[in-house]
């Protein structure tokens, strides 16, 4: 396939005993062998009844279950998620993160894919309602993604309606990721969503209770670090300390500033700390993640 040349795959979204987030659902794909196809296609992890956790390829929604641990609008996106893909009525269990019933029980989606990630599962841009048509154009087994069909995506939506964070990778065009990026800017810029509240640029690190649910709202995958940092950090030691230590949480989200002469930096390089209040000193929209 070709740099923007993604494979599609045809299938349904399915809620019940499930617990979805604001960028990810299970997907029951309509032929299983589709997935085993993409880059890295043994990495991918279909449970007993079919289905498998999609990753929406350029967001990061707030975290609504991370080691216990949630996060400002969690609850929200996947809300606005939920119905953005076309179910009513969703109800959940006691635990208020399980799917006990939802009208329908399972909606169309189509999605477009290239490569299954490290934890087992398929980077996907995911279209429903009418939109999951226009994705199958030609009804051919790939398609190339343009920017002007990634803007009908869900995930583009998200990205607009401030509902999730740009997250972007290397394993994404720069075409793509440009258009992503401007989507976030005029998001951020008119303080929809995740930018009413964000505090990424200077937060407090005093204890998990600084960065939850009921605290300030981060950048969601450096408030997954923080969470690990917060349970784990030694007296004294900072989160630019704690990054160093633990080579796989610093490794993992390696960045490029996306400059001409830009080369890949550790994350605790981007960070400055004074006692319990970090500043994150760049700015999101210029991050690109390298994909492993």
């Amino acid at each position: 396939m070709g740099e923007a040349t993604y494979r599609v795959i045809t299938g349904q979204a399915v809620l019940v005993g499930k617990q979805p987030d604001g960028d990810s659902v299970r997907f029951v794909p309509d032929d299983p062998s589709l997935l085993r196809a993409l880059e890295n296609g043994d990495r991918v992890r279909i449970s007993a009844d079919g289905s498998v956790q999609l990753r929406f390829d350029g967001i990061d929604a707030p975290e609504l279950h991370y080691q216990g641990a949630a996060q400002p609008l969690g609850a929200t996106a996947r809300d606005q998620l939920l119905r953005r893909l076309g179910f009513d009525d969703v109800a959940f269990a006691a635990d208020g993160e399980t799917v006990a019933s939802a009208s329908p029980t399972m909606v169309r989606m189509t999605v477009l894919s290239r490569l299954v990630e490290v934890n087992g599962r398929p980077v996907s841009v995911v279209f429903a309602g009418a939109d999951a048509d226009e994705a199958r154009l030609g009804e051919g087994p790939e398609v190339d993604l343009t920017p002007t069909l990634l803007e009908r995506s869900v995930n583009h939506w998200e990205v607009s309606e401030g509902v999730a964070y740009p997250l972007l990778y290397t394993s994404t065009t720069g075409e793509l990721r440009d258009t992503i990026r401007a989507a976030a800017r005029g998001a951020r810029e008119e303080r929809r969503g995740v930018w009413s509240l964000d505090s990424t640029s200077s937060f407090s690190v005093a204890d998990v209770s600084a960065v939850d649910e009921g605290g300030t709202l981060i950048w969601p995958k450096l408030f997954r670090r923080v969470v690990d940092y917060l349970r784990q950090r030694g007296a004294g030691q900072s989160l630019a300390d704690w990054l160093i230590a633990t080579p796989l949480q610093d490794d993992e989200i390696f960045v490029t500033l996306d400059t001409a002469t830009a080369s890949p930096v550790p994350l605790h390089t981007l960070l400055a700390q004074t006692d319990d209040q970090v500043e994150f000193r760049v700015d999101l929209l210029d991050l690109t993640v390298v994909e492993r």
